[in-house]
């Protein structure tokens, strides 16, 4: 399985980076809303990671320009933003599921099933 990490915070990025790769995924991080949405349009992914506040272009474009560009990968919002109005929000511009940071590792495969259990 291939997945897009997009998440600006080094220290978030380089977790997930590691605990994906070390659970056998092979998984690109970009830093930013554009070089993500550049990502997702133009090379194949199973799975996209998704911040919402994000520099350049924010994690709710990004997500809009994929689901316009006919893309129907699994899309998981990874974000600080908590209020129920972000949580519908995500949702109702495609988004899969969304989990509010901070979050436990472990959680993320009961987000995206298609992960399994193995974490």
């Amino acid at each position: 399985m291939r997945i897009l990490l997009v998440e600006d915070d080094l220290k978030t990025g380089n977790y997930l980076k590691q605990g994906l790769s070390e659970a056998g995924y092979i998984t690109d991080w970009v830093p930013d809303g554009l070089s993500g949405k550049h990502q997702a349009l133009t090379e194949p992914y199973d799975l996209i990671i998704l911040d919402v506040m994000l520099p350049v272009l924010d994690g709710w474009s990004v997500l809009s320009a994929i689901r316009q560009a006919g893309l129907t990968m699994p899309i998981l919002f990874l974000t600080a933003k908590d209020e129920i109005d972000d949580r519908v929000k995500g949702l109702e511009l495609g988004a899969d599921d969304y989990l509010v940071k901070p979050f436990a590792f472990a959680a993320l495969p009961d987000c995206i099933p298609s992960l399994g259990h193995e974490f």
